[in-house]
């Protein structure tokens, strides 16, 4: 359960997000809205990369302040540019990286290392410098590196927007049959058609929460009404 209560965020005097509270349990969740509106740093809320300026999120009864160690276990983040987070040069190594921080024994850092390349059909890349991969490639192995730390919720922010159709379609078949709880940022309203929920973020609030047959309707309209400057 993903908790906010009266969370305000702050950046000097301009106001981000203003006392959202909800709860999210559903497994895939969409979050969208115009640049400024407040979705990305509702994101980066999620697993303590900030901290609210007023209020408080929980993660399964976890603050992301107090117990922001055991949230960032919980919660994975995938970034827009898998560049900002890949790590190592070759793709084994970057996705075994979190996990050796995490000391854990060699056999089992193998095996689940090899366990998600085989998943994503990446093992032929494993020793492949991580920079030579295509747009794609990248954003397979940064979705990999998160995934094989094993946690419960995975926070996706625009995940396809720097793909070609093809590797779009790779992406969005991944976070669709992966076990975890999604939270996914986007601007690709046909990605989000079959999410549970939908979230549509205006001026720092909340403007509309519900299923994606009546949210995306209502966010089309929203963008439809807003002068070109």
């Amino acid at each position: 359960m993903i908790e906010f209560d009266q969370v305000t965020m702050r950046f000097g005097e301009l106001t981000v997000l203003d006392r959202i509270s909800l709860s999210i349990a559903e497994r895939r969740v969409a979050v969208v809205g115009a640049n400024g509106s407040g979705k990305s740093t509702f994101a980066r809320l999620l697993n303590g990369l900030i901290a609210p300026t007023d209020g408080h999120v929980r993660i399964d009864g976890l603050d992301t302040v107090k117990d922001a160690r055991a949230v960032r276990r919980k919660v994975g983040f995938v970034f827009q540019n898998p560049d900002n987070q890949i790590v190592y040069p070759l793709v084994e190594e970057d996705v075994a990286f979190g996990l050796k921080n995490l000391k854990l024994p060699k056999d089992e850092i193998r095996t689940r290392v090899d366990a998600v390349l085989a998943r994503y059909g990446m093992e032929h890349l494993r020793t492949r410098p991580a920079h030579l991969l295509s747009g794609g490639q990248k954003q397979m192995l940064a979705i990999s590196s998160v995934l094989v730390m094993e946690p419960a919720y995975v926070v996706f922010d625009e995940p396809t927007t720097l793909l070609d159709l093809r590797n779009k379609r790779r992406v969005t078949r991944a976070i669709a049959e992966m076990p975890q709880t999604a939270v996914v940022v986007s601007h690709d309203l046909e990605f989000l058609e079959d999410f549970e929920r939908v979230l549509v973020f205006e001026g720092g609030g909340i403007v509309c929460d519900a299923p994606p047959a009546v949210a995306l309707p209502f966010y089309r309209d929203l963008m439809a009404s807003v002068p070109d400057v």
